[in-house]
């Protein structure tokens, strides 16, 4: 299994000590370094920045938002970072949720798996440079002859050759349909709040898009990216200490991160047997009562969420999600120090 950092995206200020992260882990042995976007920072501009600093580790996104850019200009800002970079990055792309995507990017959400299927072909068609781009689908017809269109588009092929056409595309999913397509269309998986108790879920959704004829990947050769914190600790004191600093992210997502009537992140922690918990946290959540919110959050649901404990615990741990078939972790971390411990307990 594989270490990845998680960069994520920029809260009010950018990040310091970036730099710092990104050369210890390109050093430690990390396989890559992935960013993030919400609707502040991009993903991409991060990963050019930090790319130039680095020669080996792979460069990711976790992820793209979809309706943040059409289909062709994602594939744009992949292949030229991919030039620049010597073939060193992986498009991880999803389709954010309906308050994002209507209220900061002002376009529909609806039917965000036929979208997600026609962003990928759209993509593919562009990395493979083999004819002009074409797509007769309803989300992003090429060219395009809808209303106010002045009958003048023309299909074409990128003026870049790509580096690579088979660049790895990874599709963030969480529920059972988009999980599903995910297997039969991606070349890897990044979920959201997998857990080892919460891996068996997964695996039909997963084995149903293998099944589908035409399965881009088969489960030997598809990855799977699974976000969590890494914490080494002393000792127990120290453990419930950054458990109960882990909890305020927990309920933000189980509570607030989406409307109530459409919150893909609440949905994911009730397939997860914590309905009763995740409805309280959001009801308290969104009137305003986030302290009693995260109050709630229960020691056990972080300490499966991510890994936290002494070297033993780290280790065993990390041994019980690569057994899932985690295949890389993207591990968030505070230091320089925090790396090169983890890269040399693990290595």
């Amino acid at each position: 299994m594989k270490l990845g950092l998680q960069l994520g995206y920029w809260s009010a200020q950018p990040p310091q000590g970036v730099g710092e992260l990104v050369a210890a882990a390109e050093d430690a042995g990390f396989d890559a370094i992935f960013t993030a976007e919400a609707w502040g920072s991009d993903a991409f501009t991060p990963l050019a920045w930090w790319g130039r600093e680095t020669s080996r580790v792979r460069l990711g996104t976790s992820i793209v938002q979809m309706s943040g850019r059409t289909p062709t200009s994602i594939a744009m800002h992949a292949l030229t970072l991919d030039h620049l970079t010597g073939g060193r990055v992986i498009l991880g792309m999803g389709v954010s949720g309906p308050q994002v995507v209507e209220g900061w990017y002002g376009v529909p959400f609806s039917k965000p798996l036929a979208r997600t299927r026609e962003v990928v072909s759209i993509i593919r068609q562009v990395l493979a440079r083999e004819a002009p781009v074409t797509n007769a689908g309803p989300h992003h017809p090429l060219p395009y002859a809808g209303p106010g269109a002045v009958g003048l588009g023309k299909p074409l092929k990128p003026i870049v050759h790509p580096l690579r056409a088979d660049l790895p595309i990874w599709l963030g999913a969480e529920g059972p349909k988009n999980v599903a397509q995910t297997a039969e269309i991606a070349d890897g998986w990044i979920p959201i709040f997998y857990t080892p108790k919460s891996a068996g879920m997964y695996q039909p959704w997963l084995d149903e898009g293998f099944a589908r004829p035409g399965a881009r990947r088969t489960r030997d050769d598809f990855e799977i990216a699974a976000t969590c914190h890494l914490q080494i600790v002393e000792n127990a004191t120290q453990k419930q200490a950054v458990i109960d600093g882990m909890k305020p992210f927990v309920s933000l997502y189980m509570g607030g991160m989406g409307a109530k009537e459409q919150n893909f992140h609440h949905q994911v922690f009730t397939r997860m047997g914590y309905g009763e918990l995740a409805d309280e946290v959001q009801e308290l959540y969104l009137s305003g009562e986030k302290d009693k919110a995260t109050a709630l959050i229960p020691d056990e649901l972080v300490d499966d969420m991510h890994i936290i404990g002494t070297p033993t615990e780290v280790s065993e741990r990390v041994a019980q999600w690569e057994e899932t078939g985690v295949t890389t972790l993207l591990l968030s971390c505070r230091s320089a120090a925090e790396v090169r411990g983890i890269a040399e307990l693990l290595a």
